[in-house]
């Protein structure tokens, strides 16, 4: 198949989910994470935003995007003041959450730069007062994870290391992640940056796989080039397998959340972000998930 036959196709999904979506009724617009099909199951896909991609916007217009965009599952980081480490200022930032029917279902990046049990336990407590069950660790060192093993174990909430692509001289792929944790607490696995991982020369489909029940979230973006970082665009513009990564999410069983996490454009990121979602809720349609409503 031809790069214009595929974008043809692509082109083809998205318009289609666009007009879904404006044709929806209020009463149809159901989170993803709520919806079920017709045999009564849990849709195997849940769609979420990491909330770096509006990093240039305050929480309240962060809120504001997600109405938009009808998704109500936050990755949330501590930029801006989306979600602050100061646990008065966290409290706040929760209140305005849950009042506008958004649910906390990951943290971070969250750094762990020091082998320190009260920085790493300051780190913990932040999840747990959000009741937040995944943290997305950026570069923790190898060295480190033993001790951040211990507070796992503690606190019950799940490490999932991030890999940051050819630049990042710990973590580079998803594989480096598991090679490293094979043998830890089962709560210490990978967040699979898609973008990141293609560009350190991984196959995503065959890490999803790989990983399996050691993969507890994932940040989705697109490239046109997978050996150039600048040539991100938005989900279904590029050359990543989304269809196939989704694909290979069910044929696990994942049961995290699918993070869309654009970089680009970080003063006007939402048309970018509008058709991000549109594809990926044209790929669930082709999959046969298109009349229950609203994806999350």
């Amino acid at each position: 198949m031809s790069r214009k036959e595929t974008f043809s196709r692509r082109d083809f999904v998205r318009s289609g989910a666009l007009m879904a979506a404006a044709c929806a009724s209020p009463t149809e617009m159901l989170s993803l994470a709520q919806r079920t099909s017709s045999t009564g199951e849990a849709l195997p896909i849940r769609l979420g935003l990491a909330s770096y991609t509006f990093r240039n916007f305050s929480r309240a217009q962060v809120i504001g995007f997600m109405k938009q965009l009808n998704v109500f599952a936050l990755n949330a980081k501590d930029v801006k003041d989306h979600l602050p480490m100061d646990p008065q200022q966290e409290s706040n930032a929760l209140a305005d959450y849950a009042a506008a029917g958004i649910k906390l279902h990951a943290a971070g990046a969250i750094y762990f730069a020091k082998d320190e049990d009260a920085d790493i336990r300051s780190k913990f407590d932040y999840c747990k007062r959000a009741g937040i069950g995944v943290i997305v660790a950026g570069d923790p060192a190898p060295e480190t994870l033993p001790r951040i093993e211990k507070f796992v174990r503690e606190y019950d909430i799940r490490i999932a290391i991030h890999n940051h692509g050819p630049e990042d001289k710990l973590w580079r792929s998803p594989l480096d992640v598991l090679k490293a944790v094979e043998s830890m607490d089962p709560r210490i696995g990978c967040c699979i940056d898609v973008g990141h991982a293609v560009r350190a020369g991984t196959d995503v489909v065959q890490a999803i796989h790989q990983a399996g029940a050691r993969l507890f979230n994932l940040h989705m973006k697109d490239l046109t080039n997978f050996q150039d970082k600048g040539s991100q665009v938005a989900v279904g513009e590029g050359l990543m397998p989304v269809r196939r990564i989704f694909e290979a999410l069910i044929a696990t069983k994942y049961e995290g959340f699918v993070d869309l996490e654009y970089e680009i454009h970080p003063n006007d990121p939402m048309p970018g972000v509008i058709g991000s979602f549109a594809y990926m809720r044209g790929i669930l349609a082709g999959l046969g998930y298109a009349s229950q409503g609203r994806n999350n």
